[in-house]
């Protein structure tokens, strides 16, 4: 198979995906329109907060209607759409709608800024950008697309959810007759979509999946989670992310026939009436959430007793913290470790107990193929700590857009590194022991040091600085960014630095969490930083 812009898996790899039956030869599209004819007046969609509840038919409608749209305003099969939606009902419509004309969407999260969003513009040459007027910690959405629009030259139109549109195009305006703007579909074997990486270099990599690959990811994740049309799964993460996505996620979930229910916040006072009311059986949540939610759930008046599984993962969940899951809850734990580029490793529900809360789980496919290996790409020994390789029916073979970074992130016959370091139980389980690639994960939240490097050292004060991450006991990792400064550079404190990353730009969570002024840098034997060295600093 092959794309010009994303390399996908070799001929007889995606002959004998065909044949095993991973690749069932579905589109989105058509598993919607599947489920619309089966499940016609099953609830989909419940956007409670807003009122919303659409059917399987109705949602099937509105896509069609959307995707006419969309083809009307000339956006077609290849075009790049980045959706930055907020958690409510219009995200699937708008995503299926793409889904069917064969245009891509890029998922841009809530909390990217204008650092972002423009070299995803940029970068994909986006024709158009689907924001919301909602106002999340008080940011402007509208300014922002407008901002952007000014800047990329591809970047013919916003439209906007809600009524507070300003210029752009209000997206209730988007919907025509689907049979007024015809439009070619989306093969299986095409692009789907393009997700971020969390990225260890500079902004986030785009990782293409298509149709074939990732529907296979929704439906066998489905069998190991127990997902089925009687499954209501909250949407507590953002909708846009990987995890809450497809693991099992909301695709997951409608692929079942079950319902599908959004979350405006994360807190305990938010989604535990809506797990309540809606009866909730399965969601996802990544550890310092599933901490605040283990905390609360036992004095909460509400009741959970619905949810039968409670999926963690994003990050390492701590041993003690896994333990404290079923008797705060008294739902089952399932742990996920797993990536936007593909493999997907789940704990089993009916592992043991001690497996469960000790590993990160075993891979979805009898195909996942895994390599645990040294620094010098050999194989360690059995139970031993190495560097996780793997290639599958559902892991890319190599970033959009990226061929110097596809020769280091993949090996010659296409495993991907991933950059983790896990070891392999007896019973094939993996358990996560750390990163190799200089990545901070902030309770989930992926950054690279190098990004947040490249905005602190545009500070005219700033000589040098080297951004490390913290153990720290809520969000796992913390990030302290060590500065040096010019030596003519007058008193300056850590909140100026911070200060400085706020205003270029940068997601919130990407603002260092500590600044810490140092004279230099420990430096290794060929006189590289030795960030090892400033992270032991750090967390003493």
């Amino acid at each position: 198979m092959k794309h010009p812009d994303a390399p996908l898996w070799p001929q007889d790899f995606a002959e004998r995906y065909r044949a095993a039956g991973y690749w069932r030869g579905e589109t989105f599209g058509s598993m919607l329109a599947e489920r619309a004819a089966t499940h016609a007046e099953r609830i989909a969609i419940a956007d409670p907060a807003r009122g919303i509840r659409w059917t399987y038919r109705e949602l099937d409608e509105r896509a069609r209607r959307m995707a006419a749209g969309f083809a009307s305003y000339g956006i077609g099969k290849g075009d790049r759409v980045v959706v930055q939606l907020p958690n409510i009902a219009e995200f699937f419509e708008v995503v299926f709608a793409l889904f069917r004309i064969g245009a891509l969407p890029v998922f841009a999260l809530p909390a990217h800024r204008h650092t972002e969003i423009r070299y995803f513009c940029e970068f994909t040459e986006a024709v158009a950008y689907v924001v919301s007027d909602a106002r999340l910690g008080g940011f402007d959405f509208p300014a922002l697309a407008s901002r952007v629009r000014a800047e990329v030259p591809t970047l013919r139109e916003v439209f906007v959810a809600g009524s507070d549109t300003g210029p752009h195009t209000p997206l209730r305006d988007v919907p025509t007759e689907p049979h007024a703007y015809p439009y070619e579909q989306p093969e299986p074997s095409d692009l789907a979509f393009l997700q971020l990486s969390g990225g260890s270099t500079g902004v986030p990599k785009l990782i293409p999946r298509t149709h074939d690959d990732y529907l296979y990811s929704l439906w066998g994740s489905n069998d190991l989670c127990g997902v089925t049309e009687d499954s209501v799964y909250l949407v507590v993460l953002p909708a846009a992310h990987n995890f809450p996505l497809s693991s099992p996620g909301s695709l997951g979930v409608l692929y079942a026939g079950g319902r599908v229910v959004l979350c405006p916040a994360p807190d305990p006072d938010t989604a535990f009436p809506l797990i309540a009311s809606e009866r909730v059986t399965i969601t996802g949540l990544v550890p310092p959430l599933a901490l605040v939610w283990t905390e609360a759930a036992p004095d909460s008046r509400h009741d959970l007793s619905s949810l039968d599984v409670l999926l963690v993962g994003g990050a390492k969940f701590s041993e003690q913290a896994a333990r404290r899951v079923g008797p705060a809850i008294g739902c089952t734990l399932q742990q996920v470790f797993g990536m936007a580029e593909g493999l997907v490793n789940y704990t089993r529900l009916e592992d043991p107990y001690e497996t469960i809360v000790t590993t990160q789980g075993r891979p979805i496919s009898p195909d996942d193929e895994i390599r645990i290996v040294d620094d010098e790409d050999h194989e360690v020994e059995p139970g031993e700590t190495g560097h996780l390789l793997t290639r599958g029916p559902y892991t890319i073979r190599g970033y959009w857009r990226a061929p110097e970074h596809n020769k280091r992130s993949f090996t010659e016959d296409g495993f991907y590194r991933t950059g983790d370091m896990v070891r392999m139980t007896d019973s094939g389980h993996l358990v996560v022991e750390g990163r190799a690639k200089d990545q901070i994960n902030r309770g989930g939240e992926k950054i690279a040091a190098e990004e947040v490097e490249n905005v602190v050292l545009a500070h005219p004060a700033v000589h040098d600085v080297s951004v490390v991450a913290v153990p720290d006991d809520y969000l796992g990792e913390r990030t302290c960014a060590y500065v040096i400064l010019r030596a003519d550079a007058g008193p300056l404190k850590p909140l100026a630095i911070k200060k400085f990353v706020r205003e270029r730009g940068l997601a919130a969570y990407k603002v260092p969490d500590r600044v810490e002024f140092v004279s230099a840098f420990p430096s290794t034997g060929i006189g590289k930083v030795s960030k090892k060295d400033l992270r032991s600093a750090a967390a003493s």
